[in-house]
């Protein structure tokens, strides 16, 4: 099939009007005027974000409980393990919330399955050997959304998993003891387009929240969580839409 490029014509006038305004260059306010970002508010949050831009993790289904589990494994020094995947999404989410959890007083062991020999996601003899191992609580990255069979599997040994993911669910959500996915039907969180880091630095903030943390607790951690999202070619916008433009930016 032969493909064909389309060129956007660009509204000159309005590059050089931003140009003058903000004191930026011309490929940055070309670049803003393509993407419909010209409203003053929006030129703004997209140059100077915040960390008063971030949306509420709590807003994602439940987030609440994974926070409350999590806490009380901190408390009790429980023996806690975190399971990623093998690409740069699920590397960048495995090594967030483990520092970010060893910050806060919880020394966790992380797994990661062999490309070739296990592929992506969750396996019943990983989990045996995770259960084998003492472990009592697993928390998973970038995985576990479609892990039906291999949670209840879990469920079945006495392992408690949370399920941090940002894949399609499918029709049936699997039994963990809670399920963090932005793509959730039922979810409220307003940007569905997060990558598996995003969700993991999600959960990170939302235990921050909820235990009075500094911000920069969790904050530092983002060198990290912009190399997984770039890497995993999710969408760096928020998807408001206005005159099917996109008008504002990934947070």
């Amino acid at each position: 099939m032969n493909k064909k490029w389309q060129i956007s014509e660009t509204d000159e006038a309005k590059v050089q009007e931003i140009i003058e305004k903000y004191k930026i260059n011309k490929l940055l306010a070309t670049i803003l005027v393509h993407r419909g970002i010209i409203k003053k508010e929006d030129i703004q949050l997209f140059l100077e974000p915040t960390r008063n831009d971030f949306h509420d993790p709590y807003l994602m289904k439940d987030m609440e409980i994974a926070v409350e589990r999590i806490i009380k494994a901190i408390e009790n020094k429980e023996k806690v393990i975190i399971y990623g995947d093998y690409d740069v999404d699920g590397i960048t989410s495995t090594t967030v919330l483990k520092k970010f959890l060893k910050d806060v007083g919880l020394e966790t062991s992380y797994y990661i399955p062999n490309r070739l020999n296990e592929g992506y996601g969750l396996n019943k003899p990983a989990i045996e050997k995770i259960v084998n191992e003492g472990y009592k609580l697993m928390i998973t990255v970038d995985c576990g959304i479609s892990a039906i069979e291999e949670i209840d599997y879990a469920n079945s040994l006495g392992l408690e998993t949370i399920v941090t993911d940002h894949h399609e669910p499918g029709d049936v959500l699997p039994k963990a003891l809670a399920v963090v996915d932005n793509k959730r039907k039922d979810s409220n969180y307003p940007f569905r387009d997060l990558a598996g880091v995003g969700v993991a630095f999600k959960l990170c903030q939302a235990i921050g929240i909820k235990l009075g943390l500094k911000e920069e607790t969790y904050l530092k951690y983002l060198d990290i969580v912009c190399v997984g999202t770039i890497s995993d070619i999710v969408p760096l916008v928020r998807r408001k839409q206005n005159n099917n433009k996109i008008t504002d930016y990934y947070l």
